[in-house]
């Protein structure tokens, strides 16, 4: 998938090595520059286009709040910040995230993962697919390799934290994407969301029990909000 650059600001080193560690953890993000202050951001945006600025906010000469102010056309922000007062002006700012240090690896995904939703809704993070929805197959890149997975082989999917489960007729994936990222790969007219964290290929229901599906001996659960629409799609309704 195409590249997102990204711009590390913050006037304390030990914090950007953290950052720029955690981006290090997700190869398709790629630092194209790493700065102490925000003029110095400043002068780097003028002369280069970048998707996603890790900034700080308490910073000498500007704050990271002023700053985003003199931004005509910002790029996705994502602000990394020991002060909580601040989080009401950065999204009035509409900032993409307000991470508070110290911050997890897991919680500066989350972040990510938003900011990749508005910058590419149809190319989610860790999902390689050079070819239309019409197609009866998709690329799923899981644990170093690329898989190629035929529609008809897909059981269900299963939102897991900033991984999506995905199983399939002969494997167990785990690819770091979106849950809704993952259902817009997939064609609706076979693949069912039948609960807030399932999405299931109709083809392979073996039964349905009250407010479960069964697939190969996989208890599936039903949401309530997704039931009815779930029945008039199988035709029961």
């Amino acid at each position: 998938m195409t590249p997102i650059d990204c711009l590390i600001v913050d006037d304390e080193p030990i914090a950007r090595d953290i950052i720029r560690t955690y981006c290090a953890h997700l190869p398709y993000l790629h630092v194209t520059g790493v700065c102490g202050s925000a003029l110095e951001a400043r002068a780097v945006l003028m002369q280069q286009k970048v998707d996603i600025v890790f900034l700080d906010i308490n910073m000498p000469v500007m704050d990271g709040i002023s700053f985003l102010k003199t931004l005509k056309t910002p790029p996705q922000i994502i602000f990394t910040t020991a002060y909580k007062e601040y989080a009401v002006d950065a999204f009035d700012l509409s900032a993409c995230d307000y991470l508070l240090k110290p911050f997890s690896l897991e919680r500066f995904i989350v972040a990510v993962d938003k900011a990749m939703e508005k910058l590419q809704p149809t190319a989610r993070a860790f999902v390689e697919t050079g070819e239309s929805k019409e197609d009866d197959f998709l690329f799923l890149k899981a644990e170093g390799r690329i898989y190629k997975v035929m529609h008809d082989d897909l059981l269900y999917a299963e939102a897991n934290g900033n991984y999506t489960k995905v199983r399939t007729a002969q494997h167990t994936l785990l690819p770091a994407m979106t849950f809704s990222g993952f259902e817009e790969l997939v064609p609706k007219s076979k693949f069912l969301r039948i609960h807030r964290s399932f999405i299931i290929n109709k083809s392979k229901i073996d039964h349905i029990e009250g407010n479960r599906v069964f697939i190969q001996n996989t208890e599936i659960p039903i949401g309530s909000n997704y039931r009815e629409q779930f029945l008039k799609q199988i035709g029961l309704s």
